[in-house]
């Protein structure tokens, strides 16, 4: 099905229906229900743009790099009250620890977002030609399972994003559609959908993100094994969004990735599994299934799977942050 889907995107088909008429019907008294428990938070996320890393800058001289995230309210860190709880500035402050360089942070998502913000939010990002991303984060998919836009125009966009940003010299790190079958209030069968639909669009997702060069970190049930032992603790209280536990186990997990996209991880990491060389849609089907499982382009229609310990979650400020405000100086927010 995600080959299918991914197929449709690259070739211009129309949306492919998962369900029928009749099990949708059914599914009415259980959505109805979902919408009244499962909340979202009115308040904007914490502003985290700004320069990350001060003592590297002193002591290397090395100018900053820059990290550009794109996406939805995950990407925004909705849910958390502080700057440095956000997943952005959790992944600067790593970046800036790994790398030994400053880190500047700029992040153009925005709560709500679906796959067609994403033309918009690339612009905003490459506007400027003299301060294009080194590396850019994207997590997105969420909002378009539940706004039920068809899995071949989600993918078709953000196909289109990463191009994009490729071909302005940018790395692309995507952290797929989390799987939404992992939510506490949201019933059978109900559940059983949901999971099947996000998990489908994650597994296309990466299909369509490693044929534009770009690679994908599965954040399959928002990373697994932890939120399903911890769902109150790694879920914020509007039972949707990650808590600060929660954001901080997803940036552990996207952290390799990113620092790797720019040449910066150990090739030989202990903690990273090579299941090495598969079909790409292969590597993204096992991807979809596992959290914190990366894939990326080897040759042709081939793709390299690496799957990567996670360590137990700490506090935020465990991510290697040297600083986790940003400087009076640091480049202005976005206008989003």
């Amino acid at each position: 099905m995600a080959r299918r889907i991914a197929a449709a995107a690259a070739y211009g088909g129309g949306g492919i229906g998962l369900l029928g008429g009749v099990t949708a019907v059914l599914l009415l008294t259980e959505v109805s229900h979902a919408k009244r428990v499962v909340g979202g938070s009115d308040d904007p996320p914490p502003r985290a743009d700004g320069r990350y890393g001060f003592a590297f800058a002193r002591r290397t001289g090395q100018p900053p790099l820059r990290l550009a995230f794109l996406g939805d309210s995950t990407a925004a860190g909705q849910g958390v009250h502080r700057p440095s709880q956000t997943p952005g500035a959790l992944l600067a402050s790593g970046l800036a620890a790994v790398a030994e360089r400053p880190v500047d942070l700029r992040n153009v998502a925005l709560p709500g977002a679906q796959s067609s913000d994403l033309e918009r939010q690339v612009t905003l990002v490459l506007e400027d030609p003299e301060l294009l991303p080194d590396v850019c984060v994207i997590m997105i998919g969420a909002n378009d399972v539940t706004r039920r836009m068809p899995p071949a125009t989600s993918v078709r966009l953000l196909s289109d994003a990463v191009r994009r940003l490729r071909e302005s010299g940018c790395e692309v790190v995507v952290g797929t559609c989390p799987d939404l079958g992992t939510i506490e209030p949201v019933y059978q069968p109900l559940r059983w959908i949901a999971r099947r639909l996000s998990r489908q669009l994650a597994a296309a997702q990466t299909i369509g993100v490693v044929e534009q060069g770009g690679r994908t970190v599965s954040l399959g049930d928002l990373l697994g094994p932890e939120f399903a032992a911890n769902p109150r603790e790694l879920f914020g209280p509007d039972n949707y969004h990650p808590s600060a536990e929660g954001y901080a186990t997803a940036a552990m997990a996207v952290l390799p990735t990113l620092c790797d996209s720019l040449g910066l991880w150990p090739e030989e990491a202990p903690e990273m599994l090579d299941a090495g060389i598969l079909p790409v849609a292969t590597a993204a089907a096992e991807a979809a299934a596992e959290g914190g499982t990366e894939v990326t382009a080897a040759r042709g229609p081939w793709a390299r799977l690496l799957r990567r310990h996670r360590p137990p979650t700490k506090e935020p400020a465990a991510a290697g942050a040297p600083t986790d405000t940003p400087s009076p100086s640091s480049p202005p927010p976005s206008s989003c």
